[in-house]
Parts: structure tokens; sequence; C-alpha cells
């Protein structure tokens, strides 16, 4: 029998276990994440003068998330409204250090936001940087992790993708396993999406047994553009690569190819078609970008078929093998 004195030790021991374990396992996207985000399409608009509709903006959003409704992307799944980067202002609150939405294109900050994507029975994501700045030179998450980690769960965010810009590659191994602990340290379930891969690209090889503890989904290469060429670089690479790949597929954590580029000005209606095949038979998340208000109807047929929409929520989710003999 072990001795009293022995109990604190195990104790101890046992919460650092569910402590480290707390990361591994948050419940979240058991099949692959479905939804709209909107840097392929909109990338980093911020004059609401000249581009009243397209600029990233609380108006830019609401849109989307009743266009997800009312045109029926919703019914097949498609929950998550997802802002990506240049959402915020140039500095931190100075007095807060809290980050602060832009104060002319998000007035009424990202709860009121939040309020409407979740009354029209969607999710919210938002997107953050593991380093000192955004990709686009906004504040970053780096020094101040814990509190944005809170600030992202007081905003009712469901979603978050955290980048890797102005960030040393040797600090991802700890940074963002660290933030995902964080992320789950304050009791609100959000999704976590690494992009820790895409900066080791070229330069190591990834660790894939603790990017599946530590996030739902992990951006694996480049960022995909609006052109064809770029859709089948991408396709190439996950065939080429799928040996150290695919095994690591699964509920709750998945590979991610990046963004679904149709109805945007890229690929034809073949080509349409051939992405939406490829990305759910790598049981891809299917993350739309583009511009919901002038998608042609043959395209949302697409991207609405439920039968190719069902092969890449397959419970199961095992990621599909490519042929690697193509020409």
């Amino acid at each position: 029998m072990f001795a009293m004195r022995n109990v604190p030790f195990l104790l101890l021991v046992l919460t650092q276990l569910l402590r480290a374990g707390s990361a591994l396992d948050n419940g979240l996207a058991l099949t692959p994440p479905m939804g709209w985000m909107s840097w392929q399409r909109f990338r980093c608009i911020t004059d609401c003068d000249t581009f009243p509709d397209e600029c990233i903006s609380e108006k830019l959003f609401r849109r989307s998330a009743d266009l997800l409704v009312s045109e029926g992307y919703a019914d097949v799944g498609y929950e998550y409204v997802i802002i990506d980067d240049c959402w915020l202002e140039w500095n931190r609150d100075n007095k807060t250090n809290k980050l602060v939405p832009d104060r002319k294109r998000f007035p009424r900050g990202l709860n009121v936001l939040a309020d409407h994507i979740h009354a029209k029975g969607l999710k919210f994501g938002l997107y953050q940087d593991f380093g000192t700045k955004t990709c686009a030179g906004y504040p970053g998450v780096i020094d101040h992790m814990a509190l944005d980690a809170e600030t992202f769960a007081n905003w009712d965010v469901d979603y978050v993708k955290l980048d890797g810009c102005y960030a040393n590659v040797s600090d991802m191994a700890t940074g963002y396993p660290e933030f995902g602990r964080l992320l789950n340290e304050t009791g609100r379930p959000m999704v976590y999406s690494c992009s820790w891969p895409a900066y080791q690209s070229g330069s190591e090889q990834p660790l894939f047994e603790a990017l599946k503890r530590h996030c739902n989904l992990w951006r694996n290469w480049a960022d995909i553009q609006d052109s064809f060429q770029s859709v089948m670089t991408i396709a190439d690479y996950f065939a080429n690569n799928q040996d150290s790949m695919q095994p690591h597929a699964g509920p709750g954590h998945w590979n991610d190819p990046d963004m679904l580029i149709l109805g945007n000005y890229g690929l034809s209606y073949d080509q349409s078609k051939l992405q939406m095949a490829i990305w759910a038979v790598l049981a891809a998340p299917l993350i739309m970008s583009n511009d919901l208000a002038k998608v042609r109807p043959e395209i949302k047929e697409i991207l609405q078929n439920r039968d190719v929409i069902a092969v890449n929520q397959d419970p199961l989710g095992i990621q599909g093998l490519a042929s690697t003999n193509r020409t």
C-alpha cells in the first residue's frame, strides 16, 4: 500500500497529467470544420470608404453570416464565420494591454457581431498570430497569450486560427501547445487551428504527434491563391507527402490544405468540381473564402453537394490517399 505521505506527490502528478492532457482532446472538430473565412477573397481591405462592401468590417461578417443561412450553406454543414487578419487596431489598449478591434470598422466591438452570428445558429471564428505581429503587422499574442485567450473567451469566440508570422520557428514547439492549453483553461470550447507546420515546411519535419495532441487542425503548407495552379500545387504537396501526413488525420485533428476558392475568379466550372472533390477525399476542412453574394448557381451547387460533403464528413475521419502516378 502507498503511504499517506505519498498522496500529495501523487495528486501533483495527476494534476500535471490532467493539465498536459487538457490540450489533447477538447471534444471539438470530430469531423472536418466547415464554414467561411475572409482572407483569400477579401485579404486586408481596410478602406471602407472606397470599398464599403469588401472591407474587413462588422458589415462584411454580418452579411456573410446572413448569406450562409439564407443561401442554404448552413443547412449542409457550413457553420463557422471566421474573421482573418486586419481586424485590429495597430496597438493594444495602453491601460489593459488587451487587443482592440478596429474602432471604425468594428465600432460596437466583437461581442455584438458574435451575438449576431450565434443568433443565426452559426459559430464565430477569429484570427491571431503567435508572433510579435500578425502577418499584416497588427499586434500578435507573444507576451500576452493568457490575456488574449481569456479575451477571446469573453468575446464568445468558437474557433481560433493562430498564424506564425514574425515568430521564431524554434519557439513554435512550445508556443503553439501553450496557447492551446490557455484556450482550454478559459473553459470556453474553441476549435484551435495551428499554422505551425506551414512554417516548418522545407526546414524540418512537422511534429505530427505533437500537433495531434495540441491542435484540432493545422495548415501544412503555403497559402492558397486564386488559381488552378495553386490548387494543384497544394494537391501535389499532399500527394507527395501523404505517407507522413495521412496517418495523423482523424476525428479532432486534421491536415489543412487551406481554403476553398470556389466562387472567385481563378477556377473554371470543372476545376471547381476538382478542388471540391480533392478536399473532400483529403478529409480537409471545408472553409470557403468567396463573396457569398456573388457565387454563381452552378458553383453553389458544387459547394452544397450533399454526397460530396458526406464523403468529407465521414465520422471515421480517414484521409484518402492519392495515386502518385498523376502526369
